[in-house]
C-alpha cells in the first residue's frame, strides 16, 4: 500500500524537492504518535496542520501565553512622573518668587538716609520703625485731589506718626500726635549737612518734618523719646486709597456716626465696608472729634490694623489678580530707608497685622496736659515706656487719653 518514491518513506529525513528548492518555507515534521487503539499496520492519525483552535507562536503559545520573543509593555512609571511634575512645580514657583522678589524690590524708594542722623541713642532688643502717614499728592491729578478732598498745598506734611515694635512679647503700635509739644535738637541738614546747633526751641512735632524732612523727623523722635529708630516707613495719600481698592475695601465698626466737611467723613454707625475715598476721610478726620488729634489717632490705629489683617489672607496673598496690584499700589508710593529690605518690610506689615490678633498692644504716647495748644507728653511714663520697649519687656504702661 505505501507506494511512496524511494526517499519518502516513513521516517524518513530527506526533504521534497520543493522544500529544497524553497530554503524559506520549512515544513514542520509531524510528531510521531503510537497507535491508539489501531492495529501496528496503520499510521498515528494524520495531522493536517489545521489549526483547530489552539494558538501558536512559539514556546507556550499552546497554552495562550505570548508569542516566543514577544516583551510584554510596562505600564507607565507614575512615580516617575509625579517627581518630575512635582519638581517642574518647584521650579516655577521658585522662578515666580525671585522675579516678584526683584520686580517688588525694584519699586522701592530708599530715599531717607539714616546715616545722617548724628547723636543717635544705643540700640534695645527687637525692631523699632517710625511709620508716616505724608499729605503729599504727588502723582495727583487735579480730578483725584478734588475727590480725595486732598486740597492742594504745595511740598508734604506729616499726617499721622507711629512707632511699631515688633519683639519677642508682641508687637507695639504707638502713636505719635501730630500736635505733640517737643524741642528740635541740633541736627545736620540732610542737604546741605551744616550742622545746626541746638536753640531750646519747642515746636509741634510734624513741624520737624516741614523743616528739614525724614531725617530731621526720626532725630527729633529719637531725642525726645531716648528710643533707636531701626526703618523709617513713609505713605503718601493716594497710595493709601489705591492700597485699599486694590483689596476690595476694608471692613470696619465704627461705633458712632460722624461728618466731617474738611476731610469729606460722612459716616452711619455699624459694620461697614469703606473704598479708599472713605478710607482716607476716615483716617484724617478730626474736627468732628471732641479730642481731635488723640481720637484721630485711634482710628489711624484701628483702621491701619484691620487692613494689615485683611491684607494678609490667603484670599489676597494667592491671588495674583490681587496680590500684584495691591503691593504695587502700596510700593508706587512708599518711601523708605537706605537699609530697609523687603524683608523688614514683610515683618513689619505682619506686626502691625499682629496688633489686632490678641497678641499686641496698641495706644497713644502718654500725654500729661498741654501747653500753648500743644500735647505735653508724660516724662515719667514715656521713660517706663522706652525701657520696656528697649529690653523688650512686655509693655506694661498705658495711655489715658
Amino acid at each position: 500500500m505505501n507506494e511512496w518514491p524511494d526517499g519518502y518513506g516513513r521516517g524518513s529525513q530527506a526533504e521534497p524537492e520543493g522544500a529544497r528548492a524553497m530554503r524559506h518555507v520549512q515544513r514542520r515534521p509531524v510528531p510521531q504518535q503510537q497507535s491508539q487503539g489501531y492495529d501496528d499496520g496503520y499510521d498515528a492519525p494524520y495531522d493536517s496542520g489545521y489549526n483547530t483552535g489552539q494558538v501558536y507562536g512559539g514556546q507556550g503559545g499552546g497554552n495562550g501565553g505570548p508569542p516566543q520573543g514577544y516583551a510584554p509593555q510596562a505600564g507607565p512609571d507614575w512615580r516617575r512622573r509625579l517627581k518630575i511634575g512635582s519638581l517642574t512645580l518647584v521650579v516655577l514657583l521658585l522662578a515666580v518668587s525671585i522675579g516678584t522678589y526683584f520686580w517688588a524690590d525694584s519699586k522701592l524708594k530708599r530715599e531717607v538716609d539714616l546715616s545722617k542722623v548724628i547723636e543717635r541713642p544705643g540700640a534695645g532688643e527687637g525692631t523699632n520703625y517710625l511709620i508716616v502717614g505724608s499729605d503729599s499728592r504727588e502723582g495727583m491729578s487735579e480730578e483725584e485731589k478734588k475727590k480725595l478732598h486732598t486740597g492742594s498745598a504745595e511740598g508734604k506734611r506729616t499726617d499721622s506718626m507711629m512707632i511699631l515694635h515688633d519683639g519677642d512679647n508682641g508687637p507695639t503700635l504707638i502713636s505719635l500726635p501730630r500736635d505733640s509739644d517737643v524741642e528740635i535738637p541740633s541736627f545736620k541738614g540732610s542737604q546741605s549737612g551744616k550742622l545746626f546747633p541746638a536753640k531750646g526751641r519747642h515746636t509741634k512735632l510734624n513741624a520737624a518734618y516741614a523743616e528739614d524732612g525724614p531725617e530731621l523727623l526720626v532725630r527729633t523722635v529719637e531725642f525726645n523719646t531716648g528710643l533707636h529708630i531701626d526703618h523709617y516707613v513713609e505713605i503718601g495719600f493716594a497710595g493709601f486709597a489705591n492700597i485699599v481698592d486694590a483689596i476690595g475695601g476694608v471692613e470696619i465698626d465704627i461705633p458712632k456716626a460722624f461728618k466731617d466737611k474738611n476731610s469729606g467723613a460722612d459716616f452711619q454707625a455699624g459694620k461697614q465696608t469703606l473704598d479708599g475715598e472713605q478710607s482716607l476721610a476716615f483716617v484724617r478726620t478730626r474736627y468732628a472729634f471732641a479730642q481731635s488729634d488723640l481720637d484721630r489717632t485711634k482710628n489711624q490705629q484701628k483702621f491701619l490694623a484691620a487692613l494689615a489683617s485683611q491684607t494678609a489672607t490667603p484670599g489676597t496673598i494667592l491671588n495674583p489678580f490681587k496680590f500684584y496690584p495691591t503691593m504695587g499700589a502700596g510700593l508706587d508710593t512708599l518711601i523708605v530707608d537706605k537699609d530697609m529690605s523687603l524683608w523688614s518690610l514683610g515683618q513689619m506689615f505682619f506686626a502691625m497685622k499682629g496688633v489686632t490678633g490678641g497678641d499686641g498692644t496698641s495706644m497713644n504716647m502718654p500725654i500729661s496736659g498741654s501747653r500753648g495748644g500743644n500735647l505735653v507728653w508724660d516724662k515719667s511714663k514715656v521713660k517706663q515706656l522706652v525701657e520696656q520697649l528697649k529690653n523688650d519687656d512686655k509693655v506694661t504702661v498705658t495711655s489715658d487719653r
